[in-house]
């Protein structure tokens, strides 16, 4: 039963998991523009990946059933989508700035501010209400920064195998700041269980006929990524860059599960974990 209301939210899950790549790429090539020597090329592709990422987010926007078991309110959905297309104008516009080596750090922010504008509707519109929002959209946020986050520490790891004399630098502050993002996903669920938000009593979420879900979130879609990226970031360090890439690689499967079981159980089940 659990995993037959997980399967009919299959297109929200997606639509998750589509959100997280862009904005979590993009944010992860804004901050790495901003604050490293990260080249253009690996900045440009990346930027563009985020694009098509939230093209394919918008197609699937459209096609969204208009049924779930959370709550579902259409007001949303017309501010939702238009943000969501002028984030992807912004994107592109700074791919084109990027690829053209200026740094145009309003096109970047105004891409992120757009983003965020994405989150804060879809999180209105898929809730009981603003009480209910507001934790939607830490969820919504975090679940961007890691799958995205790690999508783009992975194509960094493949820059410095065709580009060995890089400096290290960048790929150790990129995976750093993927290993807080899944720190803090670890903190959220802790709150999240202990509180009982969205699913029943306190830590109701760790028995029933969903516990063998939030586990696997727990087990491989929040510690397991936390001890890969803390092991790549040690590898980077000591410039075995094919080893943080090969261990980038499994994060990614890891956390993009761990971002697939989380959306599940929440269009699903209303819980946040």
């Amino acid at each position: 039963m659990a995993a037959r209301q997980i399967a009919e939210n299959l297109d929200y899950i997606n639509w998750t998991v589509l959100v997280g790549l862009a904005l979590g790429a993009f944010a992860v090539v804004v901050l790495a523009r901003l604050r490293t020597p990260a080249t253009r090329g690996y900045l440009a592709f990346t930027s563009a990946c985020a694009v098509v990422f939230g093209i394919l987010a918008y197609i699937a926007d459209t096609g969204l059933p208009a049924t779930s078991t959370v709550a579902l309110d259409p007001t949303w959905e017309a501010p939702r989508r238009l943000a969501l297309v002028a984030f992807v104008v912004a994107a592109a516009a700074y791919t084109v700035a990027v690829a053209r080596t200026r740094r145009a750090p309003a096109l970047g922010i105004g891409g992120l501010a757009f983003g965020a504008v994405v989150l804060v509707t879809a999180a209105l519109g898929w809730s009981a209400g603003p009480a209910t929002a507001v934790p939607l959209v830490v969820q919504l946020a975090v679940l961007s920064a890691a799958t995205g986050g790690v999508f783009a520490a992975m194509v960094l790891g493949h820059w410095y195998l065709v580009t060995p004399k890089l400096p290290e630098a960048t790929l150790v502050f990129v995976t750093r700041i993927l290993l807080w993002v899944v720190a803090v996903q670890v903190a959220l669920f802790v709150v999240w269980v202990a509180t009982g938000t969205g699913g029943g009593g306190p830590f109701s979420a760790l028995s029933g006929q969903w516990a063998l879900f939030v586990w696997l979130r727990l087990l491989v879609g929040l510690v397991f990524p936390l001890v890969v990226s803390w092991a790549a970031i040690q590898t980077a360090r000591s410039r075995s860059m094919e080893s943080a890439t090969g261990l980038l690689y499994i994060d990614l499967a890891a956390i993009a599960a761990g971002t697939i079981v989380a959306a599940g159980l929440y269009f699903g089940a209303g819980m946040l974990v």
